[in-house]
């Protein structure tokens, strides 16, 4: 415990976008440690999955929206740590890549300053200023503006989540139930460095605990680096599915990108996913010398391999109980 800190069962800690994905995990392991939690979503009626990660009255829904300081500034009220999980994969109307990662973050670092509450990060391998990719630019302004704020925040960059409830691994899958062919955007050279979702919470939860480096921008990664061809063929190895993996050059696919953009579901890809593709979204040499990775926090990162059989097994053609061809 860091010095001058409550203990646990004293501090609340706000968590925005802690609905989500990754906010369940972040939830649980933060109700693990036994903190108090305030999930701040902009519907919390429909945050009431959350409840059973922790004890009776632990976990608390409020109702926020980012873009709106008063709102923030209710949710963090009395906050010893605020923990900023909101993103946004693709734009709709008012949620635009500029208004959730750049615009909310600095709300929400700012309202957190004001109370004097530690905050953690959480952006995205690839943030940089100069990127072609919009959500990989606002990203980067989301960190400066959160560090601006308060220069004591942890950042955390993770690689692709991938974990029970992702929209990676799991929908790869569920296109391979529906397609005999498998796109690889641009050739399926892309390097990557997934990792799980629960190493990433794990990780966040140390730094509400203090053990992360203030101030430290951390790239979080898994066990192992592999191109997107790799991991799609993990993917159809696990669910047993043989499908031809098709190379499609960037141009082909931006262009296809300009129309699927509007498409539901499984068929959306968006110009901007295009461009963050033709990226390495791995963790830099610079981070693994200063031991600003999983590593540096004392996590051992599980593999794709170790854990994704445990959840796309319902992906093969009999099931759970399906002897896997060989």
């Amino acid at each position: 415990m860091a010095p001058n800190m409550a203990p646990n069962q004293e501090t609340l800690v706000t968590v925005f976008g802690g609905s989500g994905f990754l906010g369940r995990h972040v939830v649980r392991a933060l109700a693990r440690r036994d903190y108090r939690i305030r999930v701040a979503v902009r519907r919390p009626e429909l945050a009431g999955h959350l409840q059973p990660l922790g004890r009776v009255g632990q976990i608390h829904a409020v109702q926020a929206n980012v873009r709106y300081p008063a709102s923030v500034e209710t949710a963090v009220r009395g906050a010893g740590a605020v923990v900023n999980l909101v993103g946004v994969l693709s734009t709709s109307g008012e949620q635009s890549f500029e208004a959730v990662h750049a615009h909310a973050s600095e709300t929400m670092a700012k309202a957190a300053a004001s109370v004097g509450a530690r905050v953690v990060h959480v952006s995205a391998i690839g943030a940089d200023e100069h990127s072609t990719s919009q959500y990989a630019r606002t990203k980067a302004a989301g960190e400066q503006a959160t560090l601006a704020a308060v220069p004591a925040a942890t950042i955390m960059r993770p690689a692709v989540v991938f974990g029970p409830e992702d929209q990676f691994t799991n929908r790869f899958a569920a296109l391979a139930q529906m397609s005999p062919v498998l796109p690889l955007i641009g050739g399926g050279t892309t390097r990557m460095q997934p990792v799980y979702v629960g190493d990433v919470a794990t990780a966040v939860a140390d730094a509400v605990d203090g053990k992360a480096k203030a101030g430290a921008i951390y790239e979080l990664g898994g066990p192992e680096v592999l191109t997107m061809r790799e991991i799609m063929q993990m993917i159809l190895d696990i669910t047993d599915r043989n499908r031809l993996l098709a190379p499609l050059p960037f141009a082909l696919a931006k262009f296809k990108a300009a129309f699927l953009q509007f498409a539901p579901g499984l068929l959306k890809l968006t110009p901007d996913q295009v461009e963050l593709l033709k990226t390495d979204k791995v963790v830099s040499e610079a981070a693994k010398a200063a031991g600003l990775t999983l590593q540096g926090l004392g996590i051992a990162p599980d593999s794709m391999e170790a854990i994704c059989p445990q959840y796309l097994w319902r992906f093969r053609p009999m099931g759970q109980f399906q002897r896997k061809n060989v």
